[in-house]
């Protein structure tokens, strides 16, 4: 592998990693609180509906799309999730934000399936399966679109695949062994990390394809080519800084009108 296509599968699986340790989180707190038959029957069900998903997305994306026009479409999409990501690791490390925390998260979720009414269908509690569906199928959204845009782009969708299956099987193995939510993961630095990966190359593959609205279609080219990702890496990992450093600063109060 090159430079490049390292970079973008070590994005994805840092992104599947933070994604599947949410979803994890919820299916756990369903398994403990609602039953374990309800909550894995939940995520299989999201998992057969991800699959689906993923197979007419990658179809409809590459079949019906020019290059241009795909590196644009792509690389607008990888934009979005980056500065996503990239708002909420600015928030959290100005102190704007909490930290997301999955200790905390796996109370609230537990608290809510406690109180939660019981209802059964053939065995299978209802609300125990559809929030594990829920929270598999939507954290597992995002991780599809990343592999789709990311193997597309670079011609590398096999790779950009198997690091989000490596992914998920990390996930698995340790939340089975150690029965409990992954708080111990540095998720709040992985998304800020990610975020800053989908920005940079959201914005290189976003301008080639701008090429699509001149004659001919043709994609446009960095100057220095590759290269321009990590000017682009670092162009905006200094933004974010820089970002974080006005959020952090102390704001003094307007005087009150007495003290004026």
């Amino acid at each position: 592998m090159d430079g490049t296509t390292t970079a973008l599968v070590s994005a994805v699986f840092v992104a599947s990693l933070v994604e599947f340790v949410e979803a994890f989180t919820i299916v756990l707190a369903m398994g403990v609180t609602r039953g374990w038959r309800s909550a894995i029957a939940g995520t299989v069900a999201a998992l057969i509906a991800l699959t689906a998903f993923t197979a007419v997305l990658g179809v409809a994306i590459s079949t019906w799309l020019s290059e241009s026009l795909l590196q644009l479409t792509i690389g607008t999409l990888l934009l979005i999730f980056g500065l996503q990501w990239l708002r909420k690791a600015c928030l959290r490390a100005s102190g704007l934000k909490a930290l997301h925390d999955e200790d905390e998260e796996f109370a609230e979720q537990t608290q809510a399936a406690r109180e939660a009414d019981r209802t059964t269908y053939a065995g299978i509690d209802l609300f125990g399966f559809m929030v594990s569906f829920k929270g598999v199928f939507l954290e597992g959204v995002e991780v599809v679109f990343i592999v789709v845009t990311f193997g597309l782009s670079a011609d590398a969708l096999g790779m950009a695949i198997a690091g989000a299956v490596v992914a998920g099987i990390i996930v698995i193995a340790l939340g089975v062994a150690l029965r409990k939510p992954l708080s111990r993961i540095p998720e709040n630095t992985l998304k800020y990390g990610v975020g800053v990966m989908l920005a940079s190359f959201g914005t290189y593959w976003a301008v080639e394809g701008v090429g699509w609205f001149r004659d001919g279609e043709e994609s446009l080219h960095w100057p220095g080519g590759k290269v321009a990702l990590i000017v682009l890496i670092a162009a905006w990992f200094a933004v974010t800084r820089l970002v974080i450093a006005g959020l952090s600063r102390p704001r003094t109060s307007a005087p009150t009108e007495a003290a004026a």
